[in-house]
C-alpha cells in the first residue's frame, strides 16, 4: 500500500496536540500510522487565531500563541491555500456557510486527502473521503 494523505480538521488538530481522548479510534490509528502522510491546513492557522483573539478558545490559548512551534512539533506537513482551492470553497453548492469547513473540504477534495473530522456538517457530504 502506497503512502495514504490526511488532512486534519481544525478541531481535530487542537485535540492531537491536547492528546484528547475525544479522538475516535481510527482518528488515533491514522495519526500514529508512520505510513500515512498528514497534513495542516493554513486555513487552520486563520480558524485558530481568529477565534482564539474573539476569546473563543478557552484552554487553548498557549496552542494560538505559539502556533508555528505548535504544528511543526506535529510533524505534519503544511498545506497552503492556493487560488484553485479558495474557487472551489466559493462554488461548493453545500448550504453550509462556515468559510472555514468550505476551504477544508476544497482543499481535501482538490488534494485527494481524507479528512479526519468528526463535523457532522462534513461526514454527510457523500463526496467529501472523511475518517472518524
Amino acid at each position: 500500500m502506497g503512502i495514504l494523505g490526511y488532512l486534519l480538521d481544525t478541531h481535530t488538530l487542537l485535540w492531537v496536540v491536547r492528546g484528547s481522548d475525544r479522538l475516535s479510534a481510527n482518528a488515533k490509528k491514522v495519526l500514529s500510522d508512520p505510513n500515512a502522510q498528514h497534513f495542516i491546513s493554513a486555513v487552520s492557522a486563520y480558524e485558530i487565531m481568529y477565534k482564539h483573539n474573539l476569546g473563543r478558545l478557552s484552554g487553548y490559548e498557549d496552542i494560538a500563541e505559539n502556533y508555528i512551534k505548535v504544528m511543526q512539533e506535529t510533524g505534519a506537513d503544511e498545506l497552503p491555500i492556493t487560488v484553485r482551492h479558495a474557487h472551489y470553497a466559493g462554488q461548493i453548492q453545500w448550504n453550509h456557510r462556515d468559510p472555514f469547513d468550505r476551504l477544508l473540504v476544497a482543499q481535501a477534495c482538490i488534494n485527494n486527502l481524507t479528512l479526519i473530522t468528526d463535523d457532522t456538517n462534513i461526514k454527510s457530504l457523500s463526496w467529501v473521503n472523511t475518517l472518524w
